[in-house]
């Protein structure tokens, strides 16, 4: 103990001497260097020079300059004494370069957008050090991880944390071969400790879980079934000839003494990231002569190059938020024929009429939100992953009854006497564990003080969608002909989800019946989804595809479009680019999806996309949404965002993580159509922004039935067979992926 105080009170030493040095470092560089201040009106349009320059706040910038901005190589010195030498693009750090931190630490490698994000190497200023694969500051890839308490790890990395195939040294000689799963070890693998004893088999969030076998050095074995609970272990020890373990050896020995010896090293934090200290530059736009000008108010408007996120493992120290939380003002400047800045503003009131006392639902809220806390509060058995085929019996449902008076089993309530139902039960008690929600974070989002919203306007199918007030869940009203497919696939899509843990398919949490009493005798069914678009980050893009184009465009007149609208296959003017990991496991995953819908005979389901610029590209107002097809691509100028939209990717949770189809670092490029408002996919134009994307498909309780088979044979007889939504479900599957397949592509 008293070892790990003392190196803790040395490297706290070490940084304040580093952090001194850096800072006098900086002034003594700010105090002798003479600096050339840039006269922008006699510079030229587009030219690059080499420039020495101090801004506003201290800091200090020489090297290649063009059109007021760093780009090419250049040297920025923080007054805090932070430095980035390397290269520039239009303000943006951007390329190949090295950031170091006052303490000594540094990183170098490649960087987007000021992002730690490509190939690159970082070495801690108490010895860590990372060489590998990085998107959007974490580690992410394949990487090599040497830790500072002389721990090694090299393998696959996921959002910043150990997760596929991976080796891990412990400084005392004990190893772990296998696999990983959120910084843990977790699948098969096995360890081998320095004394010569050795366990192989399953392991569940760093310890052994399942089937496994502990060997011994002298040969002889424990074999059986293994967990944290000993009431669950089950095994026999097999000696050897030359055994000289005790025949009645423990096993729980292994999880109470031998892995105490086995922690994961935490390894050092960031103080601050790169990202984060993205200078903000003089708002500047061209006018039509191409000289820079200030904005038209006279006023400096900063903008932001990058939208910065939190590595799950650093702290942001010393940041202050500028931003008013009410409202997201993104000053986006028009098209340049307009010359003039246009503020875009969305308010922060989320989607949806919050259900308060006197809304015609305040009653079936209540009901529902009292059915729920009874289903998931109700004790159960331990849940086991290998279910009983009666679990699935569609018969297997429990009717409750909720007089306002209360009984044996439920409460007093302030509601109309009703009934609940609850299908299938145990299944999906298990698909919520098998989705890892917390049942208290699952009543709480439902249940809570808080009300739900419901959306404004019911989709086409009638049924109504509400929101729960932290915008995790999603419950949609259903006909009962849905209940009925969903129960007749619910042992398929049971097995699919936990064969797929990276599925597209919708997340099913629960599906529940209530029924009012009184003269009407109303039945309302509805299904709890996971919410696909629950992000802090603003969702400015929203399609629903599905690859047909016969009626699939918005309904709304252009002005009206904003980023709430759900525009349409016919609306989409985007390629989604993909990294070639990410793009081989997308094909599978649609593919794997699209053959359980296809033998489910399910059809009418679409592909919802939610995407984030990372950078708000120029204009996002008309012109943006349903390309001319004539635009004059190359008159548009860099995107930005605004420090507002800062500041709202500031506050986004650490500890997100990146994952098929949510909060994924990709490229999109626009397209345009040429003179054919059928095509579905339009010409690439070469202009890419970067974003953060999350797709899902959803609606997948539509099943071929005599009602579209007749909707198929009637529109075929007006329009285009291969244009309608209708279609035998082996053909909707296969269109469905031609299309998807040509908007999604592999970005080289």
């Amino acid at each position: 103990m008293s070892k790990k105080l003392g190196f803790r009170k040395a490297l706290e030493t070490k940084l304040k001497k580093s952090q001194v040095a850096a800072k006098k470092k900086a002034i003594s560089i700010f105090t002798a260097m003479s600096v050339a201040h840039v006269d922008e009106e006699e510079a030229g349009s587009g030219e690059v020079r080499h420039v020495e320059q101090v801004l506003p706040k201290g800091d200090f910038y020489i090297g290649e300059w063009c059109d007021g901005l760093p780009h090419g190589n250049g040297k920025y010195l923080w007054t805090d004494g932070c430095m980035y030498v390397g290269e520039w693009f239009k303000g943006r750090i951007m390329g190949k370069g090295k950031f170091c931190w006052p303490s000594g630490a540094t990183y170098e490698g490649e960087f987007k957008s000021g992002f730690m994000d490509g190939q690159g190497t970082f070495t801690g200023f108490s010895g860590d050090s990372y060489k590998g694969s990085w998107v959007i500051n974490l580690k992410h890839g394949q990487g090599i991880k040497n830790y500072y308490n002389g721990d090694y790890y090299e393998g696959e990395w996921r959002s910043g944390h150990q997760e596929g195939q991976g080796k891990y040294q412990w400084q005392n000689g004990n190893r772990y071969d296998g696999e990983w799963r959120n910084g843990l070890m977790n699948g098969n693998g096995i360890m081998v400790w320095s004394n010569g004893n050795s366990y192989e088999g399953s392991w569940e969030d760093g310890f052994p879980k399942g089937n496994g076998t502990f060997i011994f050095p002298d040969g002889s074995f424990y074999v059986g079934i293994w967990s944290k609970d000993g009431k669950e272990m089950n095994g026999s020890y097999n000696p050897s000839d030359s055994s000289t373990e005790n025949p009645d050896w423990d096993p729980r020995v292994v999880f109470l003494e031998y892995l105490k010896e086995c922690k994961i090293c935490p390894g050092e934090r960031m103080s601050i990231l790169p990202s984060k200290k993205m200078p903000h530059w003089p708002g500047m736009r061209k006018s039509t002569d191409g000289r820079q000008r200030r904005m038209s108010d006279g006023k400096l408007n900063c903008r932001s190059w990058s939208s910065d996120m939190h590595d799950v493992s650093a702290t942001s120290e010393g940041d202050s938020k500028d931003g008013d939380d009410g409202i997201e003002s993104l000053c986006l400047e028009d098209s340049i024929s307009r010359g003039s800045c246009i503020q875009f503003k969305m308010s922060a009131t989320r989607q949806g009429q919050t259900i308060w006392k006197g809304h015609k639902n305040y009653e079936l809220m209540l009901n529902l939100q009292l059915g729920i806390r009874h289903s998931v509060g109700r004790p159960g058995p331990a849940i086991s992953l290998d279910l009983k085929s009666s679990a699935f019996d569609p018969k297997e449902k429990v009717w409750t009854k909720f007089p306002p008076e209360g009984s044996k089993h439920t409460p007093p309530h302030q509601s109309s006497e009703f009934k609940w139902k609850d299908y299938c039960p145990l299944v999906f008690r298990t698909l919520r564990k098998l989705f890892d929600v917390d049942a208290a974070d699952y009543m709480i989002s439902i249940c809570g003080n808080d009300a739900l919203r419901e959306l404004s306007s019911p989709g086409k199918s009638g049924s109504f969608f509400y929101l729960t007030n932290d915008d995790k869940y999603m419950i949609k009203t259903i006909k009962k002909a849905e209940v009925k497919v969903l129960l007749r696939m619910l042992p398929a899509y049971y097995n699919h989800v936990r064969s797929f843990e990276n599925t597209l398919i919708t997340k099913f949490y629960g599906l529940h019946c209530v029924k009012l009493t009184g003269t009407a005798q109303k039945k309302v069914r509805f299904v709890i989804m996971g919410n696909l678009l629950c992000t802090q980050y603003t969702i400015h893009r929203r399609f629903d595809l599905k690859g047909s184009s016969h009626g699939r465009t918005t309904s709304k007149p252009e002005s009206e479009i904003d980023p709430s609208t759900t525009l349409k296959d016919l609306d989409l003017n985007y390629l989604f680019r993909l990294e070639k990991f990410w793009f081989e496991e997308f094909c599978r995953q649609v593919d794997k999806d699209c053959e359980l819908l296809e033998q489910e005979r399910i059809m009418d389901y679409s592909l919802l996309i939610g995407f984030h610029f990372r950078e708000v590209p120029t204009p996002l107002t008309s012109g943006a949404v349903t390309p001319t097809g004539n635009g004059d691509h190359e008159s548009e100028e860099a995107p930005r965002l605004s420090q507002t939209g800062k500041d709202q990717a500031d506050n986004e949770p650490s500890g997100t993580s990146i994952r098929l189809g949510i909060n994924m670092p990709a490229r999109v490029e626009k397209t345009v159509r040429k003179n054919d408002e059928t095509q579905l996919v339009g010409e690439p134009t070469g202009v890419c922004y970067d974003v953060i994307l999350f797709f899902g498909i959803i609606d997948i309780l539509q099943d071929y039935d005599i009602t579209k088979k007749l909707e198929h044979a009637y529109k075929s007889m007006q329009y285009d067979p291969t244009s309608i939504s209708a279609v035998d479900p082996k053909q909707y599957s296969k269109r469905f992926r031609d299309f998807i397949f040509k908007v999604f592509v592999e970005d080289t």
